[in-house]
């Protein structure tokens, strides 16, 4: 039976790159694409696939919350990331939100056609540039770097930042998450207040310095 596999990246080249790439695998099957967290939290849904492939940097939801929302909502399915970001804290947020594995995009092909069908047969594969911090973290009790966002932020709310971080007004929250604007506008108003932070632009740099969202989106 195939590998059924969702690619998740807001980069379309390169996605199709690694279909292209996965396509002449005899025991890996592309199922789908999507181009942001949120689209990869519905589609992972609907389609059910054993192993998505999941950046972390992508607009609207970032790999990191869309990696939480599946883990939860669809356990059968395993989440490796692959990601330009070889940072301890990526590394770690990805962990802890449930990813199987983590690589890094400058990866040998034959290490990422690897690492898929370890992680399809439920086993964990770090890629050597990220294992040893993972290690190191392990020698030091798992004492490793938190972000202020570590137990500060709910789910929710690190949604509505990564929002307002990417340029939306409190409608367009609203309508996004599905939520009345004066709950978005809550959210909003909490995040400030537990970050102490007050204006739009510094939310911004919080938000791209965390991972939650990138200069690019």
């Amino acid at each position: 039976m195939s590998i059924r596999i969702l690619l998740a990246d807001d980069h379309q080249l390169f996605r199709e790159g690694l279909r292209a790439l996965l396509e002449k695998e005899a025991d890996i099957d592309v199922v789908g694409q999507s181009q942001d967290g949120r689209s990869a939290v519905e589609q992972a849904g609907e389609l059910k696939p054993d192993v998505i492939v999941m950046d972390i940097s992508m607009p609207d939801l970032n790999g990191i919350e869309a990696t939480r929302q599946i883990v939860h909502r669809t356990p059968g399915t395993k989440i490796l990331a692959l990601s330009m970001h070889s940072d301890r804290r990526f590394v770690e947020g990805m962990l802890k939100a449930g990813a199987h594995g983590y690589l890094v995009k400058d990866c040998a092909n034959e290490q990422f056609v690897r690492a898929i069908r370890e992680v399809a047969d439920g086993r964990t594969y770090l890629s050597p540039a990220v294992a040893g911090q993972v290690v190191e973290a392990y020698v030091h009790g798992g004492r490793a770097e938190q972000g202020p966002l570590s137990g500060l932020l709910t789910g929710r709310e690190r949604e509505v930042l990564q929002l307002v971080a990417e340029g939306l007004r409190t409608k367009e929250i609203a309508n996004r998450l599905h939520i009345s604007p004066k709950t978005a506008e809550t959210h909003r108003q909490q995040v400030m207040n537990k970050l102490n932070i007050h204006s739009v632009a510094d939310l911004t740099k919080f938000a791209v310095r965390e991972g939650l969202t990138s200069l690019e989106t």
